[in-house]
């Protein structure tokens, strides 16, 4: 499944969750996050932290992977795109 909304990721937590046996409670405490927090998510909390979303994936066993073609090729030393670059021609006044 592509993921492009926080509603995408919701369902994909809510999902995975109820497939193995966990309620909200318990996946919470696993990730290591508040179970107010994991039902904002399930329901596409749309600014939810992406390191606490990646502590959920972890404890739920989900693999992420990136679809950057290096990447989805198995590529491992193929050099992805230069994030500093990015951030830092942002920056720059135009």
């Amino acid at each position: 499944m592509q993921i492009r909304t926080p509603q995408d990721i919701g369902a994909i937590v809510r999902e995975s969750r109820q497939q193995a046996g966990l309620d909200q409670a318990e996946l919470a405490r696993r990730a290591g996050v508040s179970r107010q927090w994991l039902v904002e998510v399930e329901r596409g909390k749309p600014r939810a932290e992406i390191g606490l979303i990646l502590r959920v994936f972890n404890a739920l066993g989900l693999p992420l992977q990136s679809g950057y073609a290096p990447y989805a090729a198995g590529v491992a030393d193929a050099p992805g795109p230069d994030i500093d670059a990015i951030v830092d021609a942002a920056r720059q006044p135009r």
